[in-house]
């Protein structure tokens, strides 16, 4: 973020509405808001004498089939690393849950915060996944499945359709197409050359649901017998 009249870099700069000025880190507080303007404060060395066992050791509670737990659970991921006090531990843990096709559901907390998490075998090591509590899925944002009826010939289509799309998950194969346009278009701008226009592609209302789906077939079909082209380095560093 810049500042648009000279582009000197824009600051997050900490203020006291009550004072109306500007105000150091070292002065802010931790407070628990118990009613209007009503505040509580918690002071950093106070959370650390409440801190829950998990705080300094991670608690196994169960194992679970691989697989089990929905995807829709999943919230961030970590690799686990083993200290050389603990090489062997963790080498058994990991041989432990491969050989059974088990999962770990442990608690641990982080960011002062407990988090139930899944430990599983990954590449050789283990992997961490915290979960979400059942209560921070927000099912009023889910939106209900519509109505509709299809034919027995336009469900084989479709899946006809599914079916021409599989392929084993390579995650080397997927590339984020619009970081390599920002990085097209900061080259260009660098060397005061036209900016690149995206064609966008039309989009007709879907009125022959059959219609559809064979175009998809043939879309699929042309995909798949043309060349791929060669990704070109984009020699930019990651931050932009």
């Amino acid at each position: 973020m810049l500042h648009k009249k000279d582009l000197s870099r824009v600051k997050e700069v900490w203020y006291c509405a009550e004072e109306n000025k500007p105000i150091e880190r070292s002065d802010i507080v931790k407070g628990y808001e118990t009613g209007k303007n009503k505040f509580v404060v918690v002071e950093d060395e106070e959370l650390k004498k409440i801190a829950p066992t998990t705080a300094t050791t991670m608690d196994i509670l169960q194992s679970v089939p691989s697989g089990e737990v929905d995807p829709v659970y999943f919230e961030s991921s970590y690799y686990v690393a083993a200290e050389n006090s603990t090489a062997k531990p963790y080498v058994l843990f990991m041989a432990a849950l491969e050989a059974s096709g088990q999962d770990a559901i442990a608690k641990i907390a982080m960011r002062n915060r407990e988090h139930i998490v899944l430990i599983r075998p990954y590449g050789g090591g283990l992997i961490l996944h915290t979960l979400y509590y059942p209560d921070e899925l927000h099912k009023a944002n889910r939106s209900a499945t519509p109505q509709a009826k299809y034919t027995g010939k336009e469900l084989e289509l479709a899946k006809s359709l599914v079916s021409q799309l599989k392929a084993p998950f390579k995650p080397g194969s997927f590339e984020d197409t619009y970081r390599e346009n920002v990085e097209r278009l900061i080259r260009q701008k660098q060397k005061g050359q036209e900016i690149t226009a995206v064609e966008q592609p039309r989009k007709a209302p879907v009125i022959d649901l059959m219609e559809a789906l064979k175009r998809s077939l043939a879309s699929g079909k042309a995909r798949k017998s043309a060349p791929r082209p060669t990704r070109k380095t984009a020699g930019l560093r990651r931050e932009a």
